[in-house]
């Protein structure tokens, strides 16, 4: 096996869950609410079915192939020819992804702070330093998410201590004034991200304790789902209606936090934990893709392909898109179709056929 790291279930739960929430707390509210306006905070709970049974479906693929990701056990259930072409798709998705996380990244960095540093330079050196912590392998990936999850947990509790001044609670109401369509409608975009947790079949083959990977899974997926409701309701309860108008909204509510006219402008502080969460959710994509490539071309190590990987995670940060504007019409048109395609319904075709050729194999016996 060509990862020989192993991590702890609970190691990675706290790798996948920046992997979905980094990007979603910046631009996903602002997308929801123009769905479900003051219902936005219902959506991130509906679109969570997604997400459990994208679980669901990973972990029983598992199951049937213990020590395989899907890279490996495509060509066991599809055949070799019919495998490697549903491999690279995998690939494609994982690569093109990671290039528009870099893309998200350096846009929010360079529109919010660093307005004179090339966008180049600054995509360039997160994939260098996720470039770095993949090729020092699994355990390193999963030690670098414990040391920064605390970061994000704090910062929750920090904007609910600081900003409850600011609430205004009337903004919740009216509940489902316009029935249940429009959080539904809400919930396709962050159904989109729900679909990531599908990382989990990266993950699984390598964990010490692989009977704890599905209730770990599941509640990475609530623990998700509370955080994105709660980061929900926050925005709504500082911006109300003007949340639909926001690219950042988060960036926004932080603009109130201020404590006897000192501590204020934390701006700065909200960048640096989105950074971590990038951080974290980059490399896990590019762990992913670099693992998934040496499978896919029956490499004995991943290692020499990770630079590689990271040129091509780099030059599609470059093509994917145009601009900020761009970015959004494909995280609200685009991306959730295609996550959900490659994510849970591919995976969940594959469930079928292995059952039926278990079951085969099983009556043939």
């Amino acid at each position: 096996m060509m990862e020989k790291g192993r991590i702890s279930s609970i190691q990675m739960a706290i790798m996948l869950y920046p992997a979905i929430v980094a990007t979603a707390i910046l631009g996903v509210p602002s997308i929801t609410a123009k769905y479900a306006k003051t219902d936005l905070w219902l959506s991130p709970i509906l679109a969570s079915f997604i997400g459990y049974v994208t679980v669901y479906i990973a972990y029983k693929l598992h199951k049937h192939y213990p020590k395989e990701t899907v890279i490996q056990f495509s060509e066991h259930i599809m055949g070799r020819f019919a495998g490697k072409i549903l491999g690279f798709l995998f690939l494609f998705f994982y690569i093109q992804v990671a290039g528009l996380i870099v893309r998200q990244y350096a846009e929010f960095v360079v529109d919010s702070f660093l307005v004179n540093t090339p966008i180049s330079v600054i995509m360039a050196s997160m994939v260098f330093l996720c470039a770095l912590t993949v090729h020092g392998g699994l355990e390193v990936l999963g030690r670098a998410a414990e040391l920064f999850f605390p970061i994000f947990i704090l910062a929750i509790l920090f904007f609910l201590i600081f900003l409850g001044p600011d609430f205004e609670w009337k903004n919740i109401f009216p509940i489902l004034g316009d029935g249940m369509m429009p959080p539904i409608k809400g919930a396709m975009v962050p159904g989109g991200w729900f679909t990531e947790i599908f990382l989990i079949s990266f993950l699984l083959p390598f964990l010490v304790d692989q009977k704890k990977g599905m209730k770990y899974g599941m509640m990475t997926v609530f623990v998700v789902t509370m955080t994105l409701v709660l980061i929900n309701l926050i925005v709504l309860f500082v911006l109300g209606p003007a949340t639909s108008f926001k690219v950042y909204p988060l960036m926004s509510v932080a603009r109130y936090i201020s404590l006897a006219d000192f501590f204020e402008h934390l701006e700065s502080f909200i960048m640096a934990v989105w950074i971590v969460g990038a951080f974290i959710k980059l490399s896990v994509f590019y762990y992913a893709a670099a693992l998934g490539t040496a499978q896919w071309l029956n490499l004995s190590d991943y290692r020499p392909v990770v630079w590689p990987v990271g040129i091509l995670i780099l030059e599609f940060s470059f093509w994917s898109l145009p601009n900020t504007m761009g970015l959004e019409r494909y995280l609200v048109g685009t991306f959730p179709v295609f996550a959900l395609l490659i994510q849970t319904i591919i995976p969940l075709f594959l469930l079928m056929i292995a059952v039926i050729r278990k079951r085969k194999r099983q009556a043939s016996e």
